[in-house]
């Protein structure tokens, strides 16, 4: 792909206005010498205006999302997109997140722009292991793990049962649970039907592949050892 499209691709500004970049000398190579509109470096070796160029087409990022913004482009208040460099919005293909969390549910969110990548994240046959890690109002009662792992409990409004979950009780009212989908609002409900109140969600796991340093509010490119923690 031509480096005008590729910078116009990736939200930097039009094919026009990408063209009179290159041709004003601010795009450049790790050495700061203006490269021209057909060069073949390497992505990791471009700047444009000293700066390198944002992630890849293809790319996955890991965010650590924060309480109070939402996985929408549309909803009114704080969304994840705007974590991200406002030219992230006119990236062509779009990145979206890979499954969401809502509003107050903190912790590891990744988005794509990879369709394929996101399907086989989120397909009910991959199976992928999340982590939750659940504050509740009242007391556990010891009985939730054998009932989440049962594989026949039912939310109400559904007909179809959940699949096994694996429930860790870490405290009187904490506890970690592992879910093998992703139905809607589905930890807030499972707790809700046992009669207890969620006050306090975090995911800290997808597969393999945790947040490590990642402070809520940042991100990070993925590498392709990390890709395959998320799904083997």
């Amino acid at each position: 792909m031509r480096l005008v499209k590729v910078l116009a691709n990736l939200g930097y500004g039009s094919r026009k206005e990408m063209q009179q970049a290159i041709r004003n000398g601010w795009v450049t190579d790790m050495q700061g010498a203006p490269i021209k509109a057909d060069s073949q470096l390497p992505h990791e070796e471009i700047l444009f205006d000293d700066e390198p160029l944002d992630p890849a087409q293809g790319s996955v990022l890991l965010l650590n999302k924060p309480l109070g913004v939402t996985c929408s482009k549309k909803d009114p208040g704080k969304l994840v997109y705007d974590l991200f460099p406002d030219r992230f919005k006119l990236r062509k293909p779009a990145i979206s997140t890979i499954g969401r969390l809502d509003k107050e549910t903190s912790g590891l969110l990744l988005l794509t722009d990879d369709g394929q990548y996101l399907h086989k994240v989120i397909s009910p046959k991959t199976e992928t292991p999340k982590f939750y890690e659940v504050t509740l109002d009242r007391p556990l009662s010891g009985t939730e793990a054998t009932l989440f792992a049962s594989g026949t409990m039912m939310l109400e409004g559904e007909d179809k049962p959940l699949k096994q979950a694996e429930l860790t009780i870490t405290g009187e009212h904490t506890a970690t649970l592992v879910l093998h989908e992703g139905r809607y609002h589905q930890v807030r409900r499972m707790f809700a039907a046992t009669g207890n109140h969620v006050t306090d969600l975090h995911r800290s796991r997808i597969g393999n592949l945790t947040l490590g340093d990642l402070k809520p509010g940042e991100w990070k490119v993925l590498s392709e050892d990390e890709k395959a923690l998320v799904i083997g």
